[in-house]
């Protein structure tokens, strides 16, 4: 049976693969973008299986109307792909209060306002899955991108609540944590903090480091994310790309064994 999708951010990069993903083998999508006349390829390509909507994630009430005029045209959401959402570049010390909000209400606000405008759909079904995507930034983090993982570790907390609170109306929940890969997330849709000098070297350093990551290909992400969402038994987590697979066990073996080494004070901090 096919799905219907709900996909934010759908213009280009990961949201653009997995529209193309699910479209290609036959599903339906609404496909939201900022701007509408970037979905005209996918429309031109795939006629009325695609719904093309201009939406603003951090407009609540064009979250609202834009869900349910996809309900109106499709009848029900299968799948929802919060994916809309950039990143901040900058030491927290250089970073703007103003540049801080702007990131939490893209990537943060703009993700409960699509999930509280679905929820209800979701819940008369009795179904559905809601797909955020988060990064291997959500997990750990790194310098020169505090912002950023403010608002991703604040979406990775929100989630696993969220998948909680809904199980039992048959709605599953998916964190896709990836790591590096070829979009334009670093690019021209980025902001950047003005840099002070102080910080130069640490950022070369860290240019020299990723000059030999293992760059993924967002063309291979959309088939990934299918056999995601057709999953008896889906995860809460699941990290795309080479990279986070070698990264995160060793930030996790990290925390474990600091959180031992200082198991003694831990107690003691108890009082009894």
């Amino acid at each position: 049976m096919s799905k219907v999708w709900f996909i934010t951010g759908t213009s280009r990069g990961f949201g653009r693969e997995f529209a193309r993903a699910a479209l290609g083998r036959g599903d339906q999508v609404v496909a939201t973008a900022r701007d509408a006349g970037s979905l005209d390829d996918l429309v031109g390509e795939y006629g009325e299986k695609v719904l093309p909507l201009a939406l603003d994630v951090t407009d609540r009430d064009a979250a609202f109307a834009a869900v349910s005029t996809a309900v109106e045209r499709f009848g029900r959401i299968d799948v929802v792909v919060n994916n809309a959402g950039y990143g901040l570049f900058g030491a927290v010390e250089e970073i703007t209060p103003e540049q801080l909000r702007d990131q939490l209400e893209v990537n943060l606000f703009g993700v409960l306002n699509v999930t509280q405008a679905v929820l209800p759909v979701l819940r008369e079904q009795g179904s559905g899955h809601i797909v955020q995507i988060s990064t291997i930034g959500g997990v750990a983090a790194f310098p020169d991108l505090g912002g950023y993982h403010a608002s991703k570790w604040a979406l990775e907390g929100l989630t696993e609540s969220l998948a909680q609170e809904v199980a039992g109306f048959g709605i599953a929940v998916t964190l896709v944590e990836p790591g590096g890969f070829a979009t334009d997330w670093a690019g021209s849709s980025a902001t950047h903090a003005t840099p002070l000098p102080a910080y130069d070297p640490l950022r070369a350093a860290m240019a020299a480091r990723q000059g030999g990551a293992d760059v993924g290909d967002p063309a291979a992400a959309g088939p990934a994310l299918l056999k995601i969402v057709d999953a008896e038994r889906p995860p809460l987590r699941v990290l795309f790309g080479t990279q986070p697979t070698q990264i995160v066990p060793a930030v996790y073996q990290s925390r474990l064994q600091t959180w031992e080494q200082w198991k003694d004070v831990s107690i003691e901090a108890n009082g009894h």
